[in-house]
């Protein structure tokens, strides 16, 4: 096999991407604010920096938040930082995403992306209620509150109780401490006072919902097609030894769904996340390099016997996660 000496962060392209989303989304937030467009125009540009920040998290964010972003451990940072501007924590980030998710994928009781209780029975050994009975169907709404739950809730619980879910979290030191009150002060002026201020609080909290919905619910779809469909595990820890079968490699593979690989505007779009295997298994590479990536381990697990899930279109992704849902809502 030819061995070339690239880099594992991103290049020119990913850091045009991100200078291309944040000057849109800056503009989009002062057209919004400052010059009070008409009604119908506000509304398509609350829809569309919605989207923008989904675009941002995904990109910029994420890649950053791994040390991906750049080869720059500042820059890296100063990525990772930039989920602040989107109304969350990146202190609190970083632990759930990065050390419990990507440790504890799957996981019931550990994995807090799965922990939706009692609203969604997201695996089988969650307890169901009657009501899970239609999550298929309400699920989409609840979605579309994610950024909503996550900037004025779960972040605060987090911080408070000390814990994600199960875990408790690391002591903060005083800098982290301010950190996260100042990201949170922050938001708060820029996106609720100064709007109200600018715009009065009638028209801010329509804009406010339409966007933060939007990217409530891009964001949910994109990580929830990655790890709840049809296809994948949701490995149970051993009684006595609180340790799973398999090693982590493998753990991954099994507990990780791919979507819409060959369709360029999607990865392009949602930084590669649709290649969520092979980021779980290189979490420390950016995601411009996935689809390179997938053909080795694609053949790689087919060589041992593992399988590779995959969905070619994004829609038969959305379809098999309703699926899923169904049947969690049904299974006893």
């Amino acid at each position: 096999m030819k061995k070339e000496k690239k880099s594992s962060a991103g290049n020119v392209g990913l850091y045009f991407k991100a200078i291309l989303f944040f000057t849109a989304y800056i503009a989009l937030y002062i057209h919004l604010v400052y010059f009070t467009p008409s009604n119908l125009w506000a509304i398509i540009e609350c829809v569309l920096i919605g989207g923008f920040t989904a675009a941002i998290g995904f990109n910029v964010m994420h890649d950053g938040g791994h040390g991906s972003f750049s080869k720059s451990k500042s820059v890296n940072k100063l990525a990772a930082v930039s989920v602040n501007l989107l109304g969350a924590s990146h202190i609190m980030w970083g632990m759930k995403h990065n050390i419990i998710h990507h440790t504890y994928t799957n996981i019931d009781g550990v994995d807090d992306d799965i922990e939706i209780k009692p609203y969604l029975r997201m695996c089988a050994t969650q307890k169901r209620y009657k009501i899970h009975r239609f999550q298929h169907y309400y699920v989409w709404f609840l979605y579309t509150l994610l950024h909503i739950i996550w900037v004025f809730l779960t972040d605060y619980q987090k911080y408070f109780k000390k814990r994600i879910g199960s875990v408790p979290i690391k002591k903060l030191t005083v800098k982290e401490h301010f950190g996260f009150w100042g990201a949170k002060v922050g938001y708060a002026i820029l996106f609720m006072a100064i709007p109200i201020y600018t715009v009065g609080f009638v028209k801010w909290m329509v804009g406010f919902l339409i966007a933060s919905m939007v990217t409530g619910f891009i964001i949910s779809i994109v990580f929830q097609l990655a790890h709840t469909v049809e296809e994948t595990a949701f490995p149970v820890p051993d009684g006595d030894t609180n340790k799973i079968e398999n090693e982590w490699a493998i753990h991954q593979v099994q507990t990780t769904a791919n979507f819409a690989t060959k369709n360029k505007l999607i990865s392009w779009l949602v930084g590669g996340l649709n290649f969520q295997i092979e980021h779980h298994l290189f979490p420390r590479v950016s995601h411009i390099h996935y689809p390179a990536i997938s053909k080795i381990i694609k053949q790689t697990c087919a060589d041992f016997n593992i399988q590779y899930i995959e969905f070619p279109k994004m829609r038969s992704a959305i379809a098999s996660h309703a699926s899923f849902l169904r049947k969690m809502g049904r299974a006893v």
